[in-house]
């Protein structure tokens, strides 16, 4: 949105997705995404998810030994 000079409230009206979710993803503030929110915003930027999203790094994960 910033790169095309976009209004959170034009993007909420023309998607259709709620602007204080919009104004969460803008500001990097949401918790979680919904899918049909994902395809919503691809479509109308005429992008890939991984235009819209990045993975952070955050603490590492071990995933529980299997027992013998």
């Amino acid at each position: 949105m910033g790169e095309r000079r976009m209004k959170i409230a034009d993007v909420a009206r023309e998607t259709g997705i709620h602007r204080n979710m919009i104004a969460l993803l803008y500001y990097e503030k949401a918790k979680q995404i919904k899918f049909d929110v994902l395809e919503k915003l691809c479509r109308f930027f005429r992008c890939n998810v991984g235009d819209l999203l990045e993975l952070n790094k955050g603490p590492e994960i071990t995933m529980p030994k299997e027992k013998e």
